[in-house]
């Protein structure tokens, strides 16, 4: 009997493509696509731009598929919206792409699809998945400048060999000449931008919109000294030049945002630069701990060799080289080679030798 895929359609280019891959490979494919917006309230997940559920309802049609619309927009509410407001309110900058990994497709859309019957959960993200010794692991794609493998590492371990990527071996370019040649109605669809949720100028803005409590508080130096105001703590991120609006004889970069005096700490470019981190909500993508690895602390960051010493459920690291914008609330993902060893949130940055 054929394997059965419930593929996670957004209506987007990547997501159509891969399906008509698996169809192609002989797979009984069913289209699914998670509706994150409430009938009949106002609420954030609401203001997700679009509706997807007609572009995937084309390419089902076009490919001959079932198309199935499953209710996420309370989970997405209850375990991304709120946690993002939460964490800002706290001085963090969190990454809800990584959040919705974890809870709604790789957490509530596989439990579905095994609920219904399926043997896989496909998307299309451009990551890889090989069964390498005696183990699944989770590897960088072909196409590494659009890999994304830094959102994926909290898929468990035990999950693995039930995901695909069908685009793991494909360039973008490759899998939109795809579309092209197989006419499928979503072919030349620009890419989607920013976060779905978020329909506002700025996440500032969005964040007072959700009651956020933005207050003005002072601009100061390492030392305390009063450089200027600021209108909120949520308009600002740790690495951050711009909106400032204060006289330096240098160049002043958020180094830290401290929510308990509504303050936020600028220096120097040398004083944004940590050596290390601490990091906890830890997952695991390989059986043994590593003691060293490649750090990546951003999605758009190269990685950087770092030691790794574990404390309890938490990690402490110290980088070869030091990283600028070290960020709470933003992931640390390890790699060794092309392969994801896991990772987790950072809690700390450590500005001496851990």
């Amino acid at each position: 009997m054929k394997k059965k895929v419930l593929m996670a359609l957004s209506g987007g280019l990547d997501s159509s493509v891969a399906a008509w891959l698996l169809k192609e490979q002989g797979y009984e494919v069913t289209g699914v696509t998670m509706r994150l917006a409430e009938h009949g309230r106002e609420s954030a997940a609401g203001r997700c731009a679009g509706d997807p559920g007609e572009d995937a309802r084309r390419v089902c049609e076009a490919l001959g598929i079932p198309h199935r619309v499953l209710d996420c927009a309370c989970l997405l509410e209850a375990c991304v919206i709120d946690k993002f407001v939460r964490e800002y309110r706290l001085g963090r900058t969190p990454n809800p792409c990584i959040d919705c990994n974890r809870y709604l497709k790789f957490g509530h859309l596989l439990r579905q699809a095994r609920a219904m019957g399926f043997d896989y959960l496909a998307t299309g993200h451009y990551a890889k998945i090989e069964f390498t010794e005696d183990r699944w692991v989770l590897k960088k794609p072909k196409d590494l400048a659009k890999d994304q493998t830094y959102f994926l590492y909290p898929i468990s371990i035990r999950d693995l060999e039930n995901i695909l990527f069908p685009l793991a071996d494909l360039t973008k370019t490759e899998v939109r000449e795809i579309a092209r040649q197989v006419r499928l109605p979503i072919a030349e669809k620009p890419e989607s931008q920013d976060l779905c949720f978020v329909a506002q100028e700025s996440y500032g803005e969005f964040l007072q919109e959700m009651g956020c409590p933005v207050r003005p508080g002072p601009i100061v130096d390492r030392s305390g000294r009063i450089l200027g105001e600021h209108s909120g703590t949520v308009f600002f991120t740790i690495g951050q030049r711009h909106g400032l609006k204060i006289s330096s004889p240098y160049p002043l970069y958020v180094v830290a945002i401290d929510t308990a005096s509504d303050s936020v700490i600028v220096g120097k470019r040398e004083e944004v630069y940590a050596q290390g981190l601490i990091a906890g909500d830890l997952n695991w993508l390989t059986p043994d701990r590593p003691c060293q690895a490649e750090a990546k602390i951003r999605y758009r960051k190269r990685t950087t060799p770092c030691r790794i010493f574990p404390e309890g459920e938490r990690i402490r690291m110290s980088f070869s080289e030091d990283q600028d914008a070290v960020t709470p609330g933003q992931s640390v993902v390890l790699y060794k080679g092309d392969e994801v060893l896991g990772g987790g949130v950072i809690e700390e940055a450590l500005y001496f030798d851990p």
